[in-house]
């Protein structure tokens, strides 16, 4: 564990990255409101990125036209986070040209993951940033100073403010609850066999378990880096439970699709068993479509995937950071230290982005409360959600691509064995689980559920 820290006070509203998180999260949210509203696309040209291309001239013709609204985001993105980045202690001729740094190569990165060969197998634009990231890291010695732009949990916590807002609660009751049954058993289930294999069978750390548990869980990347923080779980342990998620998804975007060609099964309950057993969202997409490519029909293999990992698993995210900060408050360091924690100490202890999240989740779900399905996906969903996802987005490559930049695998090698088979043994239980349930059990269900649209 690392050691801890007296808590701020009331200065971690703006010494502390969760809080920044939450302002920028929102505001973001709010100007996505506002523009919606009066009906200018400002948003939506703002948060622009590279197309999906096969031939240079398309991309040539995208940034001809559009680099005056490049310059213009960055510009945006650069006055944010310098000013909170120097109220955070940041030495600007230092975070300054370690973000310029990021933002050409998240450009780069964005051109690779939507060349459409390497976009149809999986690797799109957040494992490319991951990849391109290690591949820097471990090749090339980037100056120690350059760390100072690669803020990994202030870029993701960002994205998870606006994940909240691409996941209203309306969604939840239109999946339907045998949907977010399913969701909920193979959350709870995978999470407490990694995490029991990993400290009961292997003898991990505690808070590596937790890490581990949820990041095969949920949401992969973005879940690891939020539990990892709730519980004060080493930099390495994080670090190892990312490798391992992305090793997996890679996996899975081959398994599930080849071998549900093999059983010829129909491609809804194939897209719910590829969100129930895959680790990120990203290699979750491109598995759903490559089977709907492989049958020619890939519309309900998309939507059984979005109900089953976009939206009913990946909202456990603030649940389970929440009740894993409790119990390495309230337990593990009761029982390390000795003494009762006082109860102020879990206040300070608890992941703050995590408000962001369900603050933005809850305002978005006021506003499509008041249209159906049908309208959301074709006024709401468009307008509304399309910029901030896409802004969320560029939020996840920033973090992903500083991931990779400040992570050796001489780190990854010295976890030994153990983590690795620990989350193998969910691995295994989930794929089984995840089949059982969307092909033997539900399978009914989900041909129905993506018949009508959910």
């Amino acid at each position: 564990m690392e050691e801890a820290k007296k808590p701020m006070g009331w200065k971690e509203l703006y010494l502390k990255e969760d809080w920044w998180a939450i302002y920028l999260g929102l505001g973001i949210v709010f100007a996505a409101i506002a523009f919606f509203y009066s009906g200018i696309p400002f948003l939506r040209y703002l948060s622009v990125f590279p197309p999906t291309w096969t031939e240079p001239g398309k991309l040539i013709n995208h940034f001809s036209s559009q680099i005056g609204w490049y310059g213009l985001q960055f510009a945006v993105w650069i006055i944010i986070f310098s000013i909170s980045t120097k109220i955070l202690g940041f030495k600007q001729s230092e975070y300054l040209p370690s973000f310029i740094f990021l933002y050409i190569l998240s450009i780069i990165t964005f051109i690779i993951g939507a060349y459409k060969p390497l976009n149809t197998y999986g690797f799109e634009a957040p494992l490319v940033a991951l990849l391109l990231g290690l591949l820097i890291s471990n090749i090339v010695k980037l100056p120690k100073w350059m760390d100072s732009g690669f803020r990994v949990e202030y870029y993701i916590k960002t994205g998870i403010v606006l994940l909240g807002a691409t996941l209203p609660f309306t969604l939840i009751i239109w999946a339907g609850p045998v949907a977010f049954l399913q969701a909920t058993i193979i959350s709870v289930v995978t999470c407490l066999t990694i995490y029991f294999a990993a400290t009961k069978i292997f003898g991990l750390d505690k808070r590596f378990g937790a890490v581990l548990g949820v990041g095969g869980a949920i949401c992969g990347v973005s879940a690891a880096i939020a539990v990892g923080g709730a519980v004060k779980a080493k930099k390495e342990h994080v670090s190892v439970a990312i490798a391992l998620v992305t090793v997996w998804a890679i996996i899975m975007i081959f398994f599930i699709p080849y071998s549900s060609k093999l059983l010829n099964l129909h491609p809804a309950p194939v897209g719910a068993w590829v969100g129930s057993s895959e680790f990120a969202d990203a290699a979750g997409f491109a598995a759903a479509v490559a089977y709907g490519n492989m049958v020619g029909n890939e519309e309900p293999a998309i939507r059984a995937f979005t109900l089953m990992k976009v939206i009913g698993r990946d909202i456990w995210l603030g649940i389970w950071s929440f009740m894993f900060a409790l119990i390495a408050c309230l337990k593990w360091e009761k029982e390390e230290s000795g003494g009762r924690p006082e109860i102020a100490e879990i206040w300070w202890r608890f992941p703050k982005f995590v408000l962001g999240f369900l603050v933005a989740s809850i305002i978005i779900t006021v506003i499509a409360s008041g249209y159906s399905m049908t309208e959301y996906e074709k006024i709401v969903k468009p307008e509304l959600i399309s910029p901030i996802k896409s802004l969320r987005s560029w939020a996840f490559i920033f973090c992903f691509l500083s991931i990779g930049l400040t992570t050796r695998f001489r780190e990854l090698a010295a976890a030994g064995k153990k983590p690795f088979w620990a989350f193998t043994s969910g691995v295994f239980v989930n794929v089984v689980l995840g089949f059982i349930l969307s092909v033997l059990v539900l399978g009914s269900f989900w041909i129905n559920k993506t018949a009508t649209g959910f």
